[in-house]
């Protein structure tokens, strides 16, 4: 009589151990570069999405005659600063930049406005920063920590090369 064998041998086990291996090892950094690169696109997204919201905020006060002098020169706006007031336009401006966007409460972000317009915007989304206009990206995101300040003077910076200010 003959008797079969069912199941895999050691060799065939280890052999297959070792290929997911040698598979993980490439796959697992490339992996986890597309995660690095997603959150800061998030951080960017969510910067774009707070000046539309600051500049849709600014158009509706503009339209309703409202004070919004604090406004006019260059001025840069932390969402800590909107959260406990100050001014009247940043508490005018702040309560009709809440509807536009979700979680507005627990975001940190920048603002710089001149003119009444809305020109630059920083947003952190969970330890990145990101801007708007756009400045960090996965390959040029700095290694050192950044804050929300400077980031939003990089996104300043940044608006007034494109738009030949000074």
């Amino acid at each position: 009589m003959k008797t079969t064998k069912k199941g895999f041998t050691l060799i065939e086990l280890i052999v297959v151990i070792a290929i997911i291996g040698v598979l993980a090892a490439i796959l697992v950094p490339s992996m986890l570069g597309y995660v690095k690169k997603s959150k800061i696109q998030g951080a960017n997204t969510a910067a774009a999405t707070i000046m539309k919201a600051a500049n849709s905020a600014l158009a509706e006060l503009d339209e309703m005659d409202a004070d919004t002098s604090a406004l006019e020169s260059d001025t840069l706006i932390h969402s800590g600063e909107l959260e406990k007031g100050g001014t009247a336009s940043t508490e005018d401006l702040w309560d009709y930049m809440k509807p536009y966007f979700d979680n507005v409460d627990n975001t940190t972000f920048g603002l710089a406005i001149r003119n009444n317009v809305c020109i630059a915007a920083s947003a952190k989304s969970g330890v990145y920063y990101g801007t708007s206009p756009i400045i960090y990206t996965n390959k040029n995101y700095p290694k050192d920590s950044i804050d929300e300040s400077s980031a939003l003077a990089k996104a300043v910076d940044e608006y007034d090369r494109i738009n030949g200010d000074s």
